[in-house]
């Protein structure tokens, strides 16, 4: 029993990350309808600025409950500025195009934010362990876990709630649905899309950068951690639905449970597992199991 409590506590934690750091890319595609390949840079990025502002500030002695506000800070400022400068600089110049165009768009973006966070950081990792260890363990039977960990699942529920929330009962919520739903129609009504896209996908880019500020201090901050969770959070958006956020939240933690019971139960087979699920998903149910009607235009 011991086991199977501890296969459903780490598939649920592991869930919680997941499904923050894919939220901000289902926003993006919900929105814009672009499969943004350099959400993981963003998810670096925030890593990245949370080590180097609470880095000086732990070294200082500085209250460690207030260095979580500042990683939520780092990520907010890193994420929304970089974002703004991706959606106004780049992307708005290639709307209305192939999706596939898109795609590669931010392909390009995610191969250049790679090398730019090397240009700025350097090859060398970034360790600042404190925040983690700071709120000690939390043991449920025979199983000891951080309670950092219940941290970032609260984070994740408050960010999945406020944005369920902000987009069924506030009135810019229900203008960006329409926005979702039919862009053209919207702006004939007199919706300006175009600020509705900039602060989607700055919205976006600070789920995907607070999720990498929130992981920083649980590992090692190096080059290249934003290619894995790219295709993680792929596999959670596709298994669910693009851009449905009920979706996200099951893919997330489907994943999850998948690749705690394989750690406990298939260690061997933990590196695939997730993707045989993902192809068994889609061998069903093509656009993913949550996957929102798309109204034909004739």
């Amino acid at each position: 029993m011991s086991q199977i409590y501890a296969v459903l506590v780490d598939g649920v934690m592991y869930a919680a990350w997941l499904f923050l750091v894919a939220l901000g890319l289902t926003l993006v595609y919900g929105v814009l309808k672009i499969l943004n390949m350099a959400h993981g840079s963003l998810y670096a990025l925030g890593a990245y600025a949370g080590v180097t502002l609470i880095g000086p500030w732990v070294a200082r002695g500085g209250n460690l409950y207030v260095s979580y506000l500042l990683l939520v800070l780092a990520a907010i400022v890193a994420g929304g500025a970089i974002g703004f400068i991706m959606e106004r600089g780049v992307l708005k110049r290639f709307y209305g195009q192939d999706p596939v165009v898109l795609l590669l768009v931010t392909y390009a973006l995610f191969l250049i934010m790679e090398d730019a966070i090397k240009l700025v950081w350097g090859v060398d990792p970034y360790t600042v362990s404190e925040p983690y260890s700071f709120l000690g363990n939390f043991d449920l039977g025979d199983l000891s876990y951080p309670n950092y960990n219940f941290l970032i699942v609260g984070v994740a529920l408050v960010a999945g709630i406020g944005l369920t929330s902000f987009l069924k009962f506030t009135r810019s919520g229900r203008l960006l649905r329409a926005v979702i739903h039919d862009r053209e129609v919207s702006q004939a009504m007199g919706i300006r899309v175009s600020r509705y896209f900039v602060v989607t996908f700055m919205a976006g880019a600070v789920l995907a950068a607070i999720g990498g500020a929130l992981t920083a201090p649980t590992v090692s901050v190096a080059p290249g951690m934003g290619v894995e969770i790219v295709v993680l959070t792929f596999a959670v958006v596709v298994i669910g639905g693009l851009g449905s956020l009920p979706g996200a939240a099951f893919g997330a933690l489907l994943v999850g449970l998948v690749r705690a019971s394989a750690v406990h139960y298939w260690p061997q087979g933990e590196l695939f597992s997730i993707y045989i699920v993902m192809a068994l998903v889609l061998a069903v149910r093509p656009k993913g199991i949550f996957a929102p009607m798309e109204a034909r235009k004739i």
